[in-house]
């Protein structure tokens, strides 16, 4: 009887964590008043597109906005994407109090299911995306055909790491190394960073080094 009540918590426990990747449960977690996550642009996005000219840029995965905000303050023209509304008026009123509701718009949009539809852009980004079933390779595919001739796409998540044992197991299974998205990337883009880039964070208290699969390739043009 242990052993299926065992089996039944790990059952459950897979249910809530296919829930997460559903927006659903997003639009429960930006329901409330208080910020989900910290506001400050992603490490790896400040360190790339730093170096890059300003154009257009799409931030799949927006959610409250940190990022789409740090791009539109740095002279991009910025599309937040994501596929939980509340979290998308959270970014539009974040853009709003920052002052650059004027360079950003909203798209709510599943990446598992995005499709460009001709839309293009200069920098296609997007951090901390783990959809389950290993499905960021085609994630991957999809964003490559909004990246415009000679832009670049920009993807970065968690890599696989001792770090993250508080996590469900689906949630670790959805971890990635950057190796890992290539079979996503057109032949007609060109990979400049393959690499596990290290990060210090701080969780409960207590400092860790984690690490950030960074994948980042330019479009020919």
């Amino acid at each position: 009887m242990s052993g299926h009540r065992h089996d039944e918590q790990e059952t459950d426990a897979a249910a809530d964590a296919a829930e997460m990747f559903e927006p659903p449960a997003w639009d429960e977690a930006y329901s409330g008043d208080e910020a989900r996550w910290s506001g400050r642009p992603n490490a790896q996005l400040v360190a790339e597109a730093s170096a890059l000219t300003p154009g257009t840029a799409l931030d799949v995965g927006c959610g409250e906005g940190g990022d789409v905000i740090w791009l539109a303050q740095h002279g991009w023209r910025v599309t937040g994407a994501d596929f939980s509304a509340n979290g998308l008026a959270r970014a539009a009123a974040h853009a709003e109090a920052a002052g650059v509701a004027d360079r950003t718009d909203w798209w709510q949009v599943d990446a598992r299911t995005f499709d460009a539809d001709g839309r293009e852009f200069d920098l296609v980004t997007t951090h901390f995306l783990h959809p389950p079933d290993h499905g960021m390779v085609d994630v991957v595919r999809r964003l490559a055909g909004a990246v415009a001739p000679g832009g670049h796409l920009l993807v970065v998540g968690h890599a696989p790491s001792a770090a993250f044992t508080h996590l469900s197991a689906s949630h670790r299974d959805a971890m990635f190394l950057a190796a890992d998205l290539l079979p996503g990337v057109p032949t007609d883009f060109e990979a400049l960073v393959v690499e596990q880039r290290p990060r210090t964070t701080v969780r409960d208290g207590e400092t860790m080094e984690v690490h950030d699969s960074t994948l980042l390739a330019r479009r020919r043009g």
